[in-house]
């Protein structure tokens, strides 16, 4: 079995490329997309404040904001689960690329 082939049969996407068009249908609702968005924010600038006081404690904010909107979003408005859970990586990404895409009016929100 090839390499790709191998990926591709252990999660169902042999790249990140093959994933986003999921993840981006994952993420259908505008208010999941937003919270989303607002998450992310949130992680950046609680990784500004911990660098700027030198207090890695900031640190540990930034699973539970990130995440936590996120889910929110999942659970109550898109009805499904997290893709995090069986993609934690690629959905990682995916979490950036939508967030740069929606400041660059690509994605709605």
């Amino acid at each position: 079995m090839t390499d790709s082939a191998q990926a591709q049969h252990k999660d169902g996407f042999a790249s990140f490329a093959e994933f986003y068009p999921y993840y981006l249908g994952e993420h259908s609702d505008l208010r999941c997309r937003r919270l989303h968005f607002i998450g992310s924010w949130l992680v950046l600038v609680l990784l500004g404040v911990a660098v700027a006081t030198a207090n890695p404690w900031w640190l540990l904010g930034m699973p539970l904001v990130g995440y936590g909107f996120a889910w929110v979003g999942h659970f109550y408005f898109e009805h499904n689960r997290p893709a995090t859970f069986k993609h934690p990586i690629y959905s990682l990404i995916g979490d950036w690329v939508m967030w740069w895409q929606i400041l660059r009016g690509q994605v709605k929100i």
